[in-house]
């Protein structure tokens, strides 16, 4: 999936696309590569799919690179 983020102001911080990525102990985490080469680790996925955690991680992890809160993110799927 194709996706950006964006600020409150309408300006495109990044673009890039979601990723799932299994780590070493085999649970699922939801990542965001973007297209300048960072991968930016969200939270672990539920076992039963559910990935209300992991987007939240992955929010905490935008307010880390970009120091905002409330970022958009816009996902278009093809």
């Amino acid at each position: 999936m194709r996706c950006a983020v964006i600020s409150r102001a309408g300006q495109v911080l990044a673009n890039g696309r979601l990723l799932i990525h299994q780590t070493e102990t085999g649970d699922l985490r939801l990542d965001l590569a973007t297209d300048g080469g960072r991968l930016l680790e969200g939270g672990l996925i539920e076992p039963d799919g559910d990935m209300t955690l992991a987007s939240q991680g992955l929010s905490e992890r935008f307010f880390e690179v970009w120091g905002m809160s409330d970022l958009i993110l816009q996902v278009t799927v093809h």
